[in-house]
Formats: structure tokens, C-alpha cells, sequence
């Protein structure tokens, strides 16, 4: 047997802050070690924060990078463990998103990606150069480029993300060349329902090359991403480890890669293959000698065997409902979005929430609040203030709900109207039009512009972070105000459709109990900026417009093409309804692009996000004429 233990590590890093960040690997290495860990992984770019995106053009940025993994080698020379960690390098005038083998005081090699995601939140095309099969070269007399490292346990293939996600990718002319245990470095965002689907990949990489993977993802968020860390280990297709998700540190498991070559014998596919691989001229990929780099103590290190001690049972159920899995999965996503936020950029001291007693502002609030329960345990409310604005069209339900749902949750709450500044301003509005006269629109404008107004003087006052609280869908076909409630210092659910607001909140209400929450969904969703508003009567049923969105962003449907789909998934709608639903839809969406431009920084859930520097990328002007009949 050569039993190996592998140590997972997810670390919350910062963009930027090399030594914290470092300082952090370290402290983790150094539990592995106390933990008899032979091989330690950690994720991309860990030394300097991901994503830095054009950051990595300042020749500075690259360079502070270097004497932080070196103190990173010399302050575990000492520890019988063997650690991956992945750094940026400059070569030559191009940048390269390595990952750096660590042992015995002593940078052993740099391996960098060759695989660079542009698309969807990702640009790495734009900044960094590609590895590339059979490259050579050597970085501050360190080997650099597509090599194998050999210790005393095994065979280690180094590779980084998006690596592993190609099937052209490095792994499989590295198994062929004696890889026994690749090491996938990641920074992958949190996307609803990738957990999965990252899972079964890891598995079929494992499965199809017959290696052991032992993958490590980054946990936090910089900016609107959000990474929500976990990491695998699995050999030859068997799920051996997966550990938990946003949090940051480490799992581990022991496995022996004398079980994955015997598996090699075993599978005559795999070894036809390899022998197709040879004769057609395959390159073998070098391996580095490193087994008199550290000498691991293993000896400690027992047989990998089932927790419930049977080979053939299976062990005890312990995954979550689908209902559950969804809804805790983005209340954990968004509450850690918001308080590394909040946290990272030290800008602030705490949060400022205008309530309105709906829904997507209860939702943002209850966020803002799990967050503050992790870093308050005593007194979470402290760290969150709550102000209710209302006007003449505000409701005493509207204001009973918020300020009971305040009170739950400890929150200070402060009732503050605007009612004679609505007066002022539409006088003042008045006189600007001479003859013509105020809309309806303008006038319910007036009102979520002085709302906002008031939560950035309170923010520039006391340090506060204005959350803002829109949805994704209602954003989609600008049923929001410039100005007004698309405002704030962070969008924390403008990639949440209203839907699944709805659906957050019902699961929130069955779990916590809370009065205000069942309060404020006794009420038809609606802006109460003018009497008796009803947003589904205003705008169309919240199920049919998230549809729309989805099928026309999403999927790219044509106007025609979602009608014939929405007949299909809603038959009880008159099929002319839900045609002029559609119109209404496509108008409303191409009309609105200009405002998301202007939308606070949001944090991003899904593959699926309004957020132009992101994922939808679409050009504000543009003729609608190819819609028309499409």
C-alpha cells in the first residue's frame, strides 16, 4: 500500500493582500502538518486574491507575488508535507496563472494553466498567456511548464482550473505519462446548482484517466463574485471526500495510489488507449525528480476504510432536500457576498436598509442579518439599521410589517416621512414644466429618488454600506428608478428573479417563524408609490415574467419562439394574452438595458446575471427591428 493523506483547502483570500492572504495558506499548511497531511492543496491564485483581472498588467502586482510564496517555502521547510498553491508569474512579457509544487524550504516547479475561461464572468483570455503542451522554460531558476513531480508517495500532476473542464485538456497526456494524483487548483464561482455539477465532472475526469483528483476551490467573495470554497478528493471515479462549502479551511482523507495503478491494469479501455496515445506520437510529459526535496512521514496513516464499516452497505443519508439545498445554498452564498463585501473594502461600519415592508427589501434585510449573525453572535442587530420612508401611499400594513420584522430580528428601525418633501419636490418639478404637467410616473419617480437620497446622506454621515434591495426580475424590464430604488452601494439580490424571492421567503417564514416575514407576504407584492399598485397587475404574473426572462435571456429564444414555449409551460393563459405578455416582455426588456448600466455592483448567483461587465452582455443601443415578427 502507499497510502497517501491529502489535505483540501478553501481560503477566503482578498485580492491584493498578499501576506493576509499567505499568512492564511500558512496557518492552514501548518495544521496539515499537525494533522500528518502528506499533500496539501490549495487554491488559484491564493497568493494574490482572484479574480485580479487587469490588475495583473502592473508589473508590481506580479512581483510581490514571489517573495510571498518564497516565505510561504521557507516557513514550512520544516514540516514533512508537500504543498500546492497557485501563484501569477511574469515570463518574458507574458503573465501565466501557475501552480507552484512547495516542499522542503524549496519552490520546486511552476506549472501553468492552459485552459483560460472568457466568458460568462470570466476575461482571463484578456490578461494571461497559455501554458502549452511540452513547454519548457525556467522562471528565477525554477522549472516552469508542462512536468510531472515525483516524491516518495507517488506521481503528481499540478494543474489549475479550468483545466480540468476541457476534455482536451492537460490530464489526460499526464496520466499516460505517469500521473497518478492530479492536483486541480480552483477558483470557481458559486453558480446555483453547480455543486453537482461539478461533482460528476471530477468523477468522469477520474473515472476516463484513471487518477486520483484532488480538487481545491476558493471560499469568499471579491466584489460581486462569490466562491463557495468545498474541494474533492475521488480516485479513479470513487467519491472519496468532499468538503464543506463556504467556510473557510480543510478536510482530509487518506487514499492509496497503489489502488489506482492496480485499477490501471484492470481496465484494458484505458490501457488501449494510452497505447493509441504512444504510437500516434504522443509527447511524454516530463517528470521532475523531487524525492530528496522532503521526506513525509506516513507511517501514522491507516487504511481508507467506510466510517459505517461496510464495503458493500451504503452509509447513512445525510443529503439535504431540494428545497432545502436551493435556499440555504443562496442565503449562504449572499450573506457571505455581503459580508466580505463589507468587510474587504473597509469603507464601513455598518448596514442601512430602506424597508418598505415587501418583499425584496425583507429579503435583503434577513441576509444582511445572517451575515451579521456570524459576526455578531451577541448582537447581530447592531451591526444593521432600518429606516421606514413612507409617503401618502404608504400602507399601516406595509409599516406594521416592517417594523415588527425589525423588532424580531433586534434591528434598530427608524420611521422617517417624506410625504412633505414629496410635496416640495413635485411643486419644484411643477414649476420646471411651466404648462405641461407632472405623470403619474414622475410623481411615483419623486418618491423612490427621495428615499434614496436620504439613505446616501445617512451613508456619507456614519460609514454605513446603503444596501440596495431590487430584483432581478423586476430590474429586467426597468420597473425601477434611476436615481431611486435601482440605487445603493451593493445590489444584493438583483440576480435573485422575484420568484425565487417569493420562494426564499416562504422557506424563511416555515424555518424562523417570524411574524414579520408572514406579515409582509399577507400583501399582494406592490411599490405603494401610488394607490392600490399591484406589481403582477402592472407588469404581468411574477411566474410568466421570470419565463419570459429566462427563455429570451437566457435561452436566446425569439419573440415567436417564446410564445410557442410559454403555451406549452403555462396551457391555462389565453394564448393571446400570453402573446401580448411576450410584446410587453421584449419591449420593456431591450428599452431597460440603459438603466442596468447605471445599477450598483451586484452580486452574482447564476449564470444568468444583469450585470454588463459580467455575463449579459448586451449593447445599450441597439435597433428592435429584427424583433419584430421574429
Amino acid at each position: 500500500m502507499r497510502l497517501v493523506k491529502i489535505g483540501i483547502a478553501s481560503v477566503n483570500t482578498t485580492v491584493g493582500a498578499f501576506q493576509a492572504n499567505t499568512d492564511r495558506v500558512l496557518d492552514l499548511a501548518r495544521k496539515m502538518a499537525a494533522d500528518d497531511v502528506t499533500l496539501g492543496v490549495f487554491p488559484e491564485q491564493v497568493i494574490a486574491g482572484y479574480p485580479a483581472e487587469d490588475l495583473v498588467q502592473w508589473q508590481g502586482f506580479i512581483d510581490h507575488q514571489w517573495p510571498e510564496l518564497e516565505r510561504f517555502a521557507k516557513e514550512t521547510a520544516s514540516l514533512p508535507l508537500v504543498s500546492i498553491l497557485g501563484v501569477a508569474v511574469a515570463l518574458q512579457g507574458v503573465r501565466l496563472n501557475c501552480a507552484a509544487v512547495v516542499a522542503g524550504g524549496k519552490v520546486l516547479g511552476l506549472v501553468p494553466k492552459e485552459k483560460l475561461p472568457t466568458y460568462n464572468v470570466f476575461y482571463e483570455g484578456r490578461t494571461f498567456g497559455h501554458g502549452q503542451p511540452g513547454m519548457a522554460e525556467s522562471h528565477r531558476g525554477v522549472p516552469l511548464g508542462d512536468y510531472l513531480f515525483q516524491f516518495d508517495f507517488g506521481t503528481l500532476a499540478p494543474e489549475v482550473c479550468e483545466d480540468i473542464w476541457s476534455a482536451d485538456g492537460p490530464m489526460r497526456r499526464r496520466a499516460y505519462s505517469g500521473g497518478e494524483l492530479v492536483v486541480n487548483l480552483s477558483a470557481s464561482p458559486f453558480r446555483l446548482g453547480f455543486w453537482e455539477t461539478r461533482r460528476e465532472l471530477i468523477a468522469t475526469r477520474a473515472s476516463d484517466h484513471q487518477v486520483t483528483i484532488a480538487y481545491a476551490n476558493a471560499v469568499g467573495s471579491n466584489d460581486g463574485l462569490i466562491f463557495d470554497g468545498g474541494g474533492f478528493v475521488n480516485q479513479n471515479g470513487r467519491h472519496v471526500l468532499e468538503t464543506p462549502r463556504f467556510q473557510q479551511g480543510f478536510s482530509s482523507a487518506v487514499v492509496d495510489l497503489d489502488r489506482t495503478l492496480r485499477l490501471r491494469t484492470e481496465n484494458t479501455t484505458w490501457r488501449v488507449d494510452r497505447e493509441d496515445w504512444v504510437t500516434a506520437g504522443g509527447r511524454k510529459v516530463p517528470t521532475l525528480d523531487c524525492t530528496q526535496a522532503v521526506k513525509t512521514q506516513r507511517q501514522k496513516l491507516t487504511y481508507p476504510v467506510p466510517a459505517h464499516r461496510s464495503f458493500f452497505l451504503p452509509a447513512p443519508d445525510t443529503r439535504r432536500t431540494a428545497r432545502v439545498a436551493l435556499c440555504e445554498d443562496i442565503l449562504d452564498a449572499l450573506s457571505l457576498g455581503v459580508g466580505d463585501y463589507f468587510e474587504k473594502t473597509r469603507a464601513f461600519k455598518l448596514f442601512g436598509i430602506a424597508l418598505s415592508g415587501g418583499r425584496d427589501s425583507l429579503l435583503t434585510l434577513l441576509i444582511a442579518h445572517r451575515y451579521a449573525k456570524r459576526a455578531r453572535p451577541d448582537n447581530p442587530g447592531s451591526l444593521i439599521q432600518a429606516f421606514y420612508m413612507p409617503s401618502p401611499y404608504s400602507s399601516q400594513q406595509t409599516r406594521d410589517a416592517a417594523e415588527t420584522i425589525a423588532r424580531e430580528l433586534g434591528v434598530p428601525f427608524q420611521v422617517v416621512s417624506i410625504e412633505e418633501a414629496f410635496e416640495r419636490e413635485k411643486a419644484a418639478a411643477q414649476t420646471m414644466l411651466g404648462e405641461a404637467k407632472l405623470t403619474p410616473i414622475t410623481e411615483q419617480n419623486i418618491q423612490a429618488r427621495i428615499r434614496a437620497q436620504r439613505m446616501w446622506n445617512w451613508s456619507n454621515s456614519c460609514g454605513g454600506l446603503f444596501l440596495q434591495t431590487g430584483n432581478m426580475s423586476e430590474k429586467s424590464v426597468g420597473y425601477t428608478t434611476i436615481g431611486g430604488d435601482l440605487m445603493g452601494a451593493l445590489a444584493v439580490i438583483a440576480n435573485v428573479p422575484k420568484t425565487v424571492v417569493m420562494y426564499l421567503l416562504d422557506y424563511l417564514q416555515e424555518t424562523t417563524g417570524y411574524e414579520g416575514i408572514r406579515k409582509v407576504l399577507a400583501k399582494p407584492a406592490g411599490p405603494e408609490l401610488a394607490h392600490d399598485q399591484v406589481g403582477e397587475e402592472e407588469l404581468m404574473p411574477f411566474p410568466i415574467l421570470d419565463a419570459c426572462f429566462y427563455l429570451h435571456a437566457g435561452e436566446k429564444l425569439t419573440p415567436s419562439e417564446m410564445r410557442t414555449a410559454l403555451t406549452a409551460m403555462f396551457p391555462e393563459v389565453d394564448a393571446d394574452r400570453l402573446g401580448g405578455y411576450v410584446d410587453r416582455f421584449v419591449r420593456l426588456f431591450h428599452q431597460s438595458i440603459y438603466k442596468w448600466v447605471q445599477a450598483p455592483l451586484s452580486l452574482h448567483i447564476g449564470n444568468l446575471d444583469l450585470d454588463r461587465e459580467r455575463a449579459l452582455q448586451l449593447p445599450v443601443v441597439t435597433g428592435a427591428a429584427w424583433l419584430r415578427g421574429a
